[in-house]
């Protein structure tokens, strides 16, 4: 089992696994430089040294270089406070090329030798032109990536319907697969406006509350179903997921609110057969 250390490198970020032998004793909290397929990069420490399996290593396992000086930083504080000012000097470079590209970040590396623009667009944009232009501009290695509407809600944060800010710029490492499906479990409003976040897409949270729903759903009666309750015989008009009850309309008594665990003393209602067979339509001949 290979030894790895866990390093994040921004917040809300995946975490990244580094072979930590060349470097004693990592705490969490720490910073250190890594090797990574695009340089070396500081990151935080997140994981101590730790054994994992070697299912969960993808390819080479790259090492952590050495912990990060008081210089090391200063240069990524100074960096990070001028990623603002590179941004909107990138916005101009834009508008004079006159690109279809909405820039939503810029990100400099720990010590400013590389310089990342996120930006969305609807089609492939050929930017090379831009690319050239920020080359002279910035003493950077320039790299210009796009990126889809969830990542730019992620980069650029805000606050959700909840009142919260976003799952996926507050603590949320991965975006998982969100369906139709799971908008329907707690039978919500199939509405745009109720089922999406801000970024358009269908709300991240419909995926890890998907399980409860599904699960509640085959302990509650069917709408319009006929069950036994302490009450009486009713029919099913509605289904309260959090409250974990039903709303029975009852024959004499009107709609009555009935908590789940007191149905399930109840026996199941059976429907009663019809008296007599329908008459079946026209004669017989003779």
């Amino acid at each position: 089992m290979p030894l790895v250390v866990g390093i994040r490198f921004s917040p809300a970020a995946k975490v990244y696994y580094f072979d930590p032998t060349d470097v004693d004793d990592l705490k969490p909290g720490e910073y250190v430089v890594v090797e990574t397929s695009r340089g070396e990069e500081a990151g935080k420490v997140v994981i101590p040294p730790c054994q994992v399996d070697s299912d969960e290593i993808v390819g080479r396992l790259k090492s952590v270089r050495r912990r990060a000086t008081a210089l090391d930083l200063m240069q990524m504080t100074y960096y990070r406070y001028r990623e603002q000012n590179a941004l909107e000097k990138c916005k101009q470079k834009v508008a004079e090329h006159k690109l279809p590209m909405k820039m939503v970040r810029a990100e400099y590396n720990y010590d400013g030798s590389r310089l990342v623009f996120f930006f969305a667009a609807e089609k492939r944009v050929d930017f090379r032109k831009l690319l050239q232009d920020l080359a002279r501009s910035f003493k950077a290695r320039i790299e210009l990536r796009q990126i889809g509407v969830r990542d730019e809600a992620k980069l650029m944060g805000g606050m959700g319907r909840c009142g919260r800010h976003l799952c996926c710029a507050s603590w949320l490492t991965e975006f998982r697969p969100v369906s139709i499906k799971m908008a329907k479990q707690p039978e919500l409003p199939l509405s745009p406006m109720e089922i999406s976040g801000i970024c358009g897409r269908l709300l991240c949270c419909l995926a890890y509350e998907n399980e409860y729903y599904a699960d509640l759903k085959g302990k509650m009666p069917r709408r319009n179903k006929i069950i036994d309750t302490p009450l009486g015989r009713g029919k099913v008009v509605n289904r309260n997921f959090l409250k974990e009850s039903v709303d029975v309309e009852l024959e004499n008594q009107g709609v009555v609110e009935i908590p789940l665990e007191d149905l399930s003393k109840q026996a199941p209602a059976t429907k009663t057969a019809p008296s007599s067979r329908r008459r079946r339509r026209g004669r017989r001949r003779s």
